[in-house]
């Protein structure tokens, strides 16, 4: 943090005199056509969002400002149809769900940064354990029902797009920083330029903390994270025949975090939610992403443009975390321990520090590096027809590669007096050694028309796949070609969805929507992908600054998959299988409106309600703590049946006040429901005051009731919420 603190000072004290008011992205009138102006987002602004043929959010800039979230599944709390749950508290590794689909690790919705699937390995292993920083974007945009077919290869759910810091039309910079509870801190700054033909920006973000949990000798539970991004950006003059765009764009993240799998008993949660067990010592993750995109924009006409993206994502990471403890010749997952604490009490006292033992304790080094590069090509040609008709053919094409490479080991450490010592190291590979690998070509063809107040958009994508697993053994850390076992798997599929939307006047409108859902099978051999049947119906009703919006869906799967992932109590080898038929049904309900507004106050007011029916239908065994046994008519884990966020404010020439409070209907952890989360409820406030046009004052209250609430049960026993935080800063534009 010093060399950052040190540009932020020099910046502070250059702007204190900057008279440049500073720019604020606003969202944008667009005409009724909606066609999409910038190649990096897939709305751009909230009434493209408000006029799709089916379900579409988009969080602004001035929104996300707000309260200046970090956590992700903070910031998704006001948008319905979404369920997560937490794990580390900051919001570091998120589990993502949207209308039902399995949440873990969020690998079953397409993330994309920039328009870019950004995943480590979106097809071969699709869980995110890394995740684009919310604190460096300028919008978040969400899609679901049949309007998300364009950004595959996820379509049972939806689809989320980060929009990062884009270069300014004109000089513009930002300093950022926040202290507060936990020596936690926050610093981000940006600054950037466009000239006639060249533009650029440099942003730098770090966000650290000591963390909330308690480790014996006032060890670190906390992390450490830095990023770099930077664009450059290349344009034809305004008078050229036919404009172009070239920009590049460069990421760099960097974290080590003190994280574990390891939770707690029911009994030690109870007692003492924030403390940590000194078997978790040595756990900690240490990862590491670049990113480099490379698109072109081609305008023929201002109804034909092509945009182009050459992308290439790396990430590597080493989470070293305890895997198995060792007691009486006994060798148990953490997740078996954790979940019969009475069965195995001799293995919680090693876990716990309160039994000296040799040879205890597996911690399992799990190392990994992945790769995802491809090209993507979007062509748009819209125009007008009789009766003043609009139409508008969309037409992508992607090619794709991605690996996760395995190589992975296990050491084995002692426990005295409550610390750990490392007595041996394991065979490297032991633990993994493979390589699983996806090449594949998707293509999606959108047509919208667009006659009166009826809008008809039909749709086709195709996805054509192969998985591969070359694995070289627990005893060939070289890699001998000789000794590899291969195995392959292929699928090829049609996705067709259609979406509607009439607009009986600029008060009410109603759409609805039908598509197949689809997410890739794993590499065995013969394994079928996910596939569902997916609908919905929604209203659309506004008068003046009131704002409503309901929406039923249903999904109907004929074969759902589950992954085996530690992260969620599994073996950890991230195999799919198939748990045959489910359906997930719902309601989605959104309402916006202004309490008062006049020349000096404002007082918007929002409410969001989500209602998620999710259940199995089909018997079935699975090697996940999460599923279990499952019988006909259980839920699906780890999805609330209801989920209400209320967010109000205050806002005059001076002073902002925000409130946001989220409710989290309980769920279980198990299929048979036997075992549950409690509903929570956390209410967060922010105040922002303007000392000056271009500084302001910051102060944000994390559950500012302190309330103690559990969060889940995976990886590995409860895990607690982010308890009571206060932040404070400022913010200066120049």
């Amino acid at each position: 943090m010093k060399k950052p603190l040190l540009l932020l000072t020099i910046l502070f004290c250059v702007s204190l005199n900057a008279q440049n008011q500073p720019v604020v992205l606003k969202d944008s009138i667009f005409p009724l056509d909606e066609v999409i102006i910038k190649g990096n987002t897939i709305l751009g602004n909230k009434f493209v969002a408000k006029n799709r043929t089916g379900a579409a959010y988009f969080l602004s800039k001035e929104e996300l400002a707000q309260f200046d979230y970090v956590d992700i599944n903070r910031a998704l709390n006001k948008i319905p149809g979404i369920n997560f749950f937490e794990e580390d508290g900051f919001g570091l590794r998120p589990n993502i769900s949207i209308r039902g689909t399995s949440p873990e690790r969020s690998s079953k919705i397409a993330i994309m940064e920039d328009g870019v699937l950004i995943s480590p390995a979106p097809y071969s292993a699709s869980s995110a354990y890394y995740f684009p920083s919310i604190a460096r974007m300028e919008a978040l945009e969400v899609l679901k029902g049949s309007s998300q077919i364009q950004y595959g290869p996820y379509t049972s759910g939806g689809a989320i797009n980060f929009v990062s810091t884009g270069i300014p039309d004109s000089f513009e910079g930002k300093v950022r920083s926040i202290y507060g509870s936990f020596h936690t801190g926050q610093l981000h700054t940006s600054i950037g330029d466009s000239f006639e033909n060249f533009g650029y920006s440099l942003e730098y973000l770090n966000f650290n903390s000591n963390g909330f949990k308690t480790l014996g000798n006032n060890l670190n539970t906390g992390f450490d994270i830095n990023e770099i991004s930077s664009k450059i950006r290349y344009k034809t003059s305004e008078d050229a025949k036919i404009k172009q765009v070239v920009e590049l764009k460069f990421h760099h993240y960097d974290e080590v975090s003190n994280e574990t799998y390891l939770g707690l008993t029911t009994a030690d949660f109870e007692k003492a939610p924030y403390m940590r067990y000194s078997g978790s010592e040595k756990d900690k993750m240490d990862a590491e992403q670049i990113q480099y995109v490379l698109t072109h924009e081609i305008n023929f006409t201002e109804n034909f443009k092509i945009t182009s993206n050459f992308y290439h994502n790396e990430f590597k990471r080493n989470w070293y975390k305890l895997d198995d403890v060792v007691f009486d010749g006994s060798s148990q997952k953490i997740s078996e321990i954790l979940s019969n604490p009475a069965q195995y009490a001799g293995h919680i006292a090693v876990v716990k520090g309160e039994l000296d033992s040799e040879s205890a304790l597996k911690v399992k080094a799990n190392n990994r590096k992945y790769l995802s590069k491809g090209a993507q090509t979007k062509i748009d040609y819209h125009w007008y027809g009789k009766n003043d008709s609009f139409h508008d053919l969309e037409i992508g094409f992607r090619f794709h590669y991605d690996e996760e490479d395995r190589f992975q080991w296990e050491d084995t450490y002692a426990i005295t007096n409550g610390f750990m010592s490392l007595e041996t190291y394991g065979e490297k590979g032991a633990q993994g050694n493979r390589i699983s690998s996806a090449n594949t070509f998707a293509s999606y063809v959108m047509y919208k028309y667009k006659f009166n107040g009826l809008t008809i958009s039909p749709g086709i994508r195709y996805e054509n796949i192969k998985l591969s697993r070359d694995d070289f053994g627990k005893s060939n850390p070289l890699r001998s070609l000789n000794d590899v076992s291969s195995r392959e798997n292929k699928v090829s599929v049609l996705i067709p969805g259609i979406g509607f939307n009439y607009t009986f006047n600029n008060k009410l409108s109603v759409f609805s929507g039908i598509h197949k859902g689809f997410s890739p099978p794993g590499n065995s051999v013969g394994q079928k992908p996910e596939e569902s049947v997916n609908l919905e119906a929604g209203i659309r009703f506004s008068v003046d600054t009131f704002n409503a919006e309901l929406i039923a869906y249903q999904n109907d799967y004929s074969n759902l998959l589950g992954n085996d992932l530690a992260a969620t109590g599994g073996l950890g080898e991230l195999d799919p299988f198939n748990a045959g038929e489910a359906l997930v049904n719902g309601l989605e309900m959104l309402i916006t409106t202004d309490l008062m507004e006049n020349g000096d106050i404002k007082i918007p007011f929002s409410i969001s309600y989500t209602l998620t029916n999710a259940k199995f239908l089909t018997d079935f065994g699975s090697t996940q703590d999460i599923w279990g046994e499952v019988n006909n008519g259980d839920r699906i884990p780890y999805i609330p049946k209801h989920r209400l966020n209320t967010a109000i404010s205050i806002q005059t020439n001076k002073f902002e006040f925000h409130l946001n409070s989220n409710y989290n209907g309980k769920f279980s952890t198990t299929a048979n429901g036997s075992v549950e989360i409690p509903a929570y409820f956390i209410l967060d406030a922010s105040m922002i005051y303007k000392l000056r046009s271009n500084l302001k004052l910051k102060t944000k209250f994390l559950n500012l009731l302190d309330e103690g609430y559990a969060v889940s049960r995976a990886p590995a026993g409860l895990r607690p919420g982010h308890p009571f935080g206060v932040y404070a800063g400022f913010e200066l534009n120049f």
